[in-house]
């Protein structure tokens, strides 16, 4: 199982991802974050997942779907011994703003914003912000941000994740207005039928 962030450490891992692995399998989800913060006191599993083919980040998801993933693993792990001792499982989605680790997301989820933060600078800066454009053939990622196109090299990039942008997500209007074939005029003649 390919997970793109994962800290398993002072675990079983193989054994734990032996045992996860079928359970995300047979809801339709993969595995985007898998950590574990031994503390004590309080130790937590956190599984971050969403569905492969979702475009939108956390696409799919709903509170159903991740209670009974929870229920799942932790009947399964109950009956092994792979975790010892007290400890809670998390189990959700990425959210709007999803956190981006491997050059296959830039892919992924080309034409929508981000932020990105460089270990270098590029042109006096450490952070961009503008819509994903994949990756060009030297599998830089291409980020068209307000000032033009920039190429950044992968290895630069520290940190990035989706930024929801809430001009154009409004609820119940299209991201292009103009094609939502209602405009404001039907909105209102909605609200006022209900």
């Amino acid at each position: 199982m390919h997970i793109a962030h994962e800290k398993l450490q002072g675990l079983d891992r193989e054994g734990i991802i032996a045992l996860v692995e079928p359970i995300l399998r047979a809801h339709g989800v993969q595995a985007v974050e898998f950590v574990w913060a031994g503390r004590s006191g309080e130790s937590v599993l956190s599984l971050t997942i969403e569905r492969p083919e979702a475009k939108l980040a956390g696409e799919g998801i709903t509170l159903d779907l991740c209670s009974e993933i929870s229920r799942d693993i932790s009947s399964a792990l109950d009956v092994t011994d792979l975790i010892p001792g007290r400890f809670r499982l998390e189990v959700g989605s990425p959210g709007i703003e999803r956190k981006l680790y491997e050059a296959a997301e830039y892919v992924r989820f080309e034409g929508q914003s981000a932020k990105l933060k460089l270990r270098v600078p590029v042109e006096g800066q450490y952070t961009f912000r503008g819509q994903l454009g994949g990756l060009d053939e030297a599998g830089n990622v291409l980020i068209h941000t307000d000032a033009g196109e920039l190429h950044l090299e992968f290895a630069n990039i520290q940190s990035g994740h989706l930024v929801f942008d809430w001009k154009v997500a409004k609820p119940g209007r299209s991201a292009n207005p103009s094609k939502s074939g209602a405009g404001k005029n039907g909105r209102k003649a909605r609200q006022r039928s209900r």
